[in-house]
């Protein structure tokens, strides 16, 4: 939650005074999908993510007026170490020798509509989007970049 959460919410309340003076700019926040379902075992990452995207809400209703914009990205499984993390706690959690890390990846791709994980430059084009002026009358969006998860599972 300090991170997640709280981190969050720093990083705007000092941002935001700079933005204004400057005549307003983007905000660009990642969640999760976990920010917008539930997980089993994850019960305080979904909370701090549910948060984050409330907080989001929050900040784009009262930066509007002074031209900021915030947004949040919410990925679903990226190629990433905390995705590795999670794979090994899967694994952990098995007194089974047949499943592995390969296993567990395979699991959670395998609910994704797209079958595999997203890599970090998808996400990362996705935020330089809703940074640029392109992306002008975006704010207070929940943009997904999640193959198809948010859409159901298969």
């Amino acid at each position: 939650m300090a991170v997640n959460v709280k981190g969050v919410w720093l990083g705007i309340k000092y941002a935001v005074p700079v933005m204004r003076e400057r005549g307003g700019g983007s905000i660009v926040i990642t969640s999760s999908t976990a920010g917008i379902g539930g997980t089993p075992e994850m019960s305080a990452y979904n909370t701090s993510k549910h948060a984050v995207i409330g907080l989001m809400r929050t900040a784009a209703l009262e930066g509007a007026p002074d031209g900021i914009r915030v947004n949040t990205v919410n990925p679903s499984p990226i190629e990433t170490r905390m995705m590795r993390s999670i794979e090994e706690m899967r694994v952990a959690a098995f007194d089974d020798s047949t499943v592995t890390v390969d296993v567990a990846k395979q699991a959670f791709a395998d609910r994704i509509p797209l079958q595999r994980y997203g890599n970090p430059e998808e996400v990362a084009r996705m935020m330089l989007f809703l940074s640029s002026d392109d992306s002008s009358f975006c704010t207070g969006g929940v943009y997904m970049v999640d193959g198809g998860r948010s859409a159901g599972s298969r």
